[in-house]
This record gives structure tokens, C-alpha cells and sequence, in this order.
């Protein structure tokens, strides 16, 4: 047999050199996405690009004529829009909104600091709309193939969401199901739905991969709740962004109340996507958020932000409070009375709260606090015994559960044991009046908010299912 000479050596290394490159690109990257292939599926004709522009721009629905809309031309195979946050994911932000603009053309990326989706959703669809009522095959195709695509924390992504509800209410259907790239510090919603809990290291070429699999990868379900909070009049409220001030609505008066209803009242909305929360938990969010408005240079990122949240949580007296002997005085059974709607009932029933309890969550999703399920994974045989059924996203329902104090909550968090389970509720009311409380803690989906209370009138905060789903992409 001939030995191997000089050249066919340096061939066998050069191939095995490309096969150890090619593994290790694909470890980290996944499979190569040509960024051309990339870009032609999911980039929108020129004139559409440029008409959804104008008409967002100049709040007014454009003409087909003035923007060459031309029937015969073929769209992407799936179009993406992409709504960001550049102020989240720390020094990523406006790099990330950079790469996404070349990907696809800066008309398909809308910076949340200067387009609201709200403004997408009016001008842009309407746009396409209007374009494929009047025979333009191409804008018809782009509206019913669209996806999109939020970078961002949780709360941006409900706000989007939000807004892409508002065409279910006005029957202008399809609507565009949504895919997550996490730049927030909690990420609940991205972790739920499989696109993960963090920005990635490699993220230049993640961003191709998170695109492309946008375009294919299938939808599910998710449940939205809305939150009504009915409060006597004449009270200040400092209410977040998510909630709006609304006409008042009438209470169900079938319930038994404890307080006396106010002559005037003064009613907020709002819709949230994982969790509400009352109690010592949204105190100390409350805390913090002030504290990062007042020294946004802190902020840096999820891992600073998780640093001085725990710091926090220890100043606010969430850990160590002189009330932990009697937890009585700081539990919420002493301000609250909580009413539930099981599954497929109709009937009103009134749940007891544990004396011990000082923070109260009602929660939608599997992940909870950056990934974490303080429901649990309940044993067939605890379920039967309370009736609960397994929790999911879409079940309308919402698991209830209670935290004692901040050490009960971090041994929840890592599920060395589990939150206190008080219910599973199809919609809930709240009773809140305050006797030696001037004002109680209250937060949804992260927004935290302080909630004035009065002795001798009590503060409703009444939630129920949205009628429709919201549509999600799976990331796996």
C-alpha cells in the first residue's frame, strides 16, 4: 500500500479542520440561515413598506395611487414586523434594532420610543387593508401572512399584545400572532412560550435563527385578564401605564359586601397577560421601580436590577419586620375578602384568606419571578382532593396562592417547598377596605402601583377573562 503523501495529508486536516469549524458554528449558531434567503421571506414589496410609513406618519390612511400599488408583485413568503424597546436589554437595545433594520428594511422595525402599536394597528393594517379592498392581491397576501415579532420585556409585549386586540373587538381578523425576543429582566412571557428567558451571547446570528423559525414554527393559545378597580371618588390615584381611567361600571350586586358602597366612584381598566399581585410583593416592586426612575444609571441590566430588587426586599421589610411575631398585623385578611368563580360556575363562593399570608397572587402563566412555578406540579391526588385541575395557558383560569414573607418566598422560588394554594378562579373579586391601612400595594404584570384606601367605603378590584385569545408562536 502507498503511505499518504504531503497532499493528501494536508487534505484530510483541512477537512476535518472544516468539520470541527462547522460543529462548533453549529453548537452556538444552530444551522446557518443565508441571510439574503432570510431577508427575501420576510421583507414586504417596497410600496408596502413605504405606504405603512406614511400612513403611521402622518396619522391617515395613504392612497394606493400615491405608492404604485401594483397587483401582480409577490410579497414575502411570510412578512414580520418587529416592534422594540431600545431602552430595555441595557447596551443591546439600539445594536439589536441596528441588526433587525438590516435584516429586513428599517419601514418592518418600529422603535416603541417613536411608533406605538396602538399607531401600527390603526395606520399600518389599516393600510394593507384598505389597499387589498380595492383588489390589491399583494397587501392582501402581506396582511394575512403577517407575523410580529416584540423585542422586549413582559410589559412590552402585553402592551403590544393589547393593542392587537383591539382587532378582535373590531372583527378585523386575521390577527398577527406573536413571537418574543427577551430583553427584559423577568422574561416570563418568553420563557412560557419557548423563546427563553435571557438575550443570548451570540445574539447576531441567534437574531437570524429567532426570525426564521418565526416564519414557520406553529401558534398557541394564551388567556388575557381584564382588571377593573372601582374606588370612591375623590381619591388621588398615581395609576401605571397599564391602567386607564374608564366610565364607571356597575358592580355585580350579587355579591354580599362588607363596606358601604360610595355615592361616587371612580373606575380603572386594565389587561394583564401573567399575574396580579397585592401585598408586600408589590410593595417592594413599588420601591424599586421608584428607585430605578430616580437613578436609572443603577439599571444596567437583568442581573443589576435582581441585585438591588433582593436588596430592596430586605430594606421594605419583606425579610425582617417587627410584625413577625404577630404576622396577623401585616396579613391581608385583616384589609381583604377575596370572592372566586370556580370552573363552570356561575356562583359566587367566598375563599378564606390565611391569617399568616401578606402577598397575594393570582397568576395565568407557568413562569413566574424570571421561570419560576410557585403553584408546583400537584400530585394527581391533591388536585382530586381540592379540585384543581391542571394548570395551562390557555384554561381560563387563574391559580391563587399566597406568600408569607420573604423567606417563604425565596423557598418557593426554589421549590424547596410550595406557595400557599387558596384557589383556582374562572373570575375574582377582591374587597378591600382599610381601617388602620391609608393605602395597600398592588402590581400587574410588573407595574406596580400605589392604592389609596378609605375606612368607611371599600376598593373593588373585580378580574375576568378576556372572550379571546391572544395568539403566541411557539419558540419550541
Amino acid at each position: 500500500m502507498e503511505s499518504p503523501g504531503p497532499e493528501n495529508t494536508v487534505n484530510t486536516v483541512a477537512v476535518r479542520s472544516s468539520v470541527i469549524d462547522s460543529i462548533k458554528r453549529l453548537s452556538l449558531s444552530g444551522i446557518r440561515i443565508p441571510k439574503e434567503e432570510l431577508r427575501q421571506k420576510i421583507t414586504m414589496p417596497e410600496y408596502l413598506r413605504f405606504a405603512i410609513r406614511d400612513s403611521i406618519a402622518s396619522k391617515e390612511i395613504v392612497s394606493a395611487a400615491s405608492h404604485g400599488g401594483m397587483t401582480s408583485i409577490v410579497g414575502g413568503e411570510c412578512p414580520l414586523v418587529v416592534f422594540i424597546n431600545s431602552k430595555s436589554g441595557g447596551r443591546h437595545g439600539p445594536a439589536l434594532k441596528a441588526r433587525l433594520q438590516d435584516l429586513m428594511g428599517q419601514e418592518q422595525v418600529f422603535d416603541l420610543q417613536n411608533v406605538r402599536p396602538n399607531e401600527f394597528v390603526e395606520y399600518g393594517l389599516g393600510c394593507l387593508e384598505k389597499f387589498a379592498g380595492n383588489g390589491d392581491n399583494c397587501a392582501k397576501e402581506t396582511r394575512e401572512r403577517l407575523r410580529i415579532v416584540v423585542a422586549g420585556g413582559d410589559g412590552t409585549v402585553g402592551w403590544v399584545l393589547g393593542c392587537l386586540g383591539e382587532l378582535h373587538k373590531r372583527g378585523r381578523n386575521p390577527v398577527p400572532p406573536t413571537a418574543i425576543i427577551p430583553l427584559g429582566t423577568g422574561n416570563d412571557l418568553s420563557r412560557s412560550f419557548g423563546w427563553g428567558g435571557s438575550f443570548p451571547f451570540s445574539w447576531r446570528a441567534a437574531i437570524k435563527k429567532t426570525l426564521d423559525k418565526t416564519t414557520h414554527a406553529p401558534a398557541g393559545r394564551l388567556d388575557s385578564w381584564n382588571l377593573l378597580i372601582s374606588m370612591p371618588s375623590g381619591v388621588n390615584l398615581e395609576a401605571p401605564y397599564s391602567l386607564k381611567q374608564s366610565e364607571e361600571v356597575i358592580l355585580d350586586q350579587d355579591l354580599k359586601i362588607q363596606g358601604k358602597l360610595p355615592e361616587k366612584v371612580s373606575c380603572y381598566q386594565g389587561v394583564f397577560y401573567n399575574y396580579f399581585s397585592i401585598g408586600m410583593d408589590a410593595q417592594v416592586a413599588y420601591g424599586f421601580h421608584h428607585l430605578r426612575n430616580e437613578k436609572p444609571y443603577l439599571a444596567q441590566g437583568p442581573i443589576s436590577n435582581k441585585m438591588i430588587y433582593s436588596g430592596y426586599s430586605c430594606k421594605q421589610g419583606w425579610f425582617f419586620t417587627p410584625c413577625m411575631a404577630d404576622p396577623g398585623l401585616r396579613g391581608l385578611k385583616n384589609i381583604l375578602k377575596l370572592h372566586v368563580k370556580r370552573l363552570n360556575s356561575s356562583e359566587w363562593e367566598v375563599v378564606p384568606i390565611p391569617s399568616s399570608v401578606r402577598s397575594i397572587v393570582a397568576l395565568n402563566l407557568h413562569s413566574y419571578a424570571s421561570g419560576r412555578n410557585p403553584w408546583g406540579k400537584l400530585k394527581s391526588e391533591y388536585m382530586e382532593k381540592e379540585s384543581f385541575v391542571e394548570a395551562n395557558a390557555d384554561d381560563g383560569l387563574l391559580e391563587v396562592f399566597g406568600f408569607k414573607h420573604g423567606w417563604h418566598a425565596s423557598f418557593v422560588m426554589v421549590e424547596l417547598i410550595s406557595a400557599k394554594h387558596i384557589a383556582q378562579a374562572a373570575a375574582i373579586r377582591f374587597e378591600l377596605r382599610g381601617g388602620a391601612w391609608k393605602q395597600s400595594f398592588m402590581q400587574m404584570d410588573g407595574e406596580p402601583w400605589k392604592q389609596p384606601l378609605k375606612n368607611e367605603f371599600s376598593t373593588f378590584v373585580d378580574i375576568e377573562r378576556v372572550p379571546f385569545h391572544s395568539v403566541m408562536i411557539k419558540g419550541r
